[in-house]
């Protein structure tokens, strides 16, 4: 009997285990399930000089006068340098930029949002740009590693309505989800954020602290909780089909490109209109900085049909 019972014991036990199992498995969703109707990213286009030129005079300096954006660069103490030249380069000619750490600083002023956890700092920071944003309507979220043409962003996005949810930057796919590549840049329009900041509460659609049994990147995360408001991923183009957000520095670029297209190294590297270059070191952005906007060939115009100015009262170049 002593037996017998040693062996119901142990099946109950066996019969348990195996019970919890498969309720974990079940309460299990993948990263690649789609828990929406499925969509594929859009191509969303600069507007061609051709279209612009349709629109009058009056329309293209509304358009422009109306037109800002809201830089939210994630930074931490341990990163100084890179946050320092984030500061002293780029950053100024975003219309608001505002930086937030994890901890306080004694050498740069940032928003310290007292949090540790990289995918809790970002919601924070993206529910405080959202809301101190005023007349703001798009938002770019950046890295300090990234650097970035905020001009060639306001010319991506000029025909855009930030009323509609644009999700912009490097599509990418991860099995069936589709995301924006974090080092790469992200934008979005006001009516995205806006979605996002409301479905951050539902911890049903978007955790605040991840999953039980695995922990997105904070880029697949953001998409996942997109998703649930109706807001999918789209890539960032020129008019001729190239990215503007490239996930790699100039210099890596132009080398791939010696390889691969030898006898067009530059049409075959990057857009003229890139957005921005990714994993640069701080030497590298200053040395943008001088390519971007100090260099002039004496005498040459573009002539371009508008032209973005800097916020007034910024040390921009």
């Amino acid at each position: 009997m002593l037996s017998e019972g040693g062996s119901f014991i142990k099946g109950m036990l066996i019969g348990g285990i195996f019970c919890l199992v498969l309720s974990l498995l079940s309460s299990f969703s993948p990263v690649t399930e789609s828990r929406t109707e499925e969509h594929h990213h859009h191509h969303v286009k600069a507007a061609s000089k051709d279209e612009l030129q349709q629109l009058s005079d009056s329309r293209l300096q509304e358009l422009n006068n109306q037109l800002q954006v809201y830089c939210v660069i994630m930074v931490q103490p341990k990163n100084l340098l890179y946050w320092a030249t984030a500061l002293d380069t780029w950053t100024k000619h975003c219309d608001k930029a505002a930086f937030y750490t994890s901890e306080s600083s004694k050498a740069l002023e940032a928003i310290n949002l007292k949090e540790k956890d990289d995918w809790v700092r970002l919601r924070k920071a993206l529910k405080h740009a959202y809301e101190n944003a005023g007349d703001i309507r798009w938002f770019f979220v950046a890295e300090p590693s990234t650097f970035a043409i905020i001009e060639n962003l306001k010319y991506l996005v000029l025909t855009k309505d930030p009323e509609q949810p644009f999700y912009l930057g490097k599509a990418m796919k991860s099995g069936e989800l589709e995301y924006v590549e974090f080092n790469s840049g992200i934008v979005l329009s006001y009516e995205a954020l806006r979605r996002l900041v409301n479905v951050f509460p539902d911890e049903g659609k978007c955790p605040e602290t991840g999953r039980a049994l695995w922990k997105l990147s904070n880029d697949k995360q953001l998409a996942e909780c997109l998703k649930f408001t109706g807001v999918f991923a789209e890539n960032g183009e020129d008019v001729h089909g190239k990215d503007l957000f490239n996930s790699k520095g100039v210099e890596s670029l132009i080398k791939e490109s010696m390889k691969q297209n030898p006898n067009n190294v530059v049409e075959g590297c990057c857009s003229d209109m890139a957005i921005t270059f990714s994993d640069m070191s701080p030497n590298q952005m200053q040395v943008m900085m001088f390519g971007v906007y100090r260099l002039r060939p004496y005498g040459h115009d573009f002539h371009d049909l508008l032209t973005f100015y800097p916020p007034k009262g910024s040390d921009n170049d």
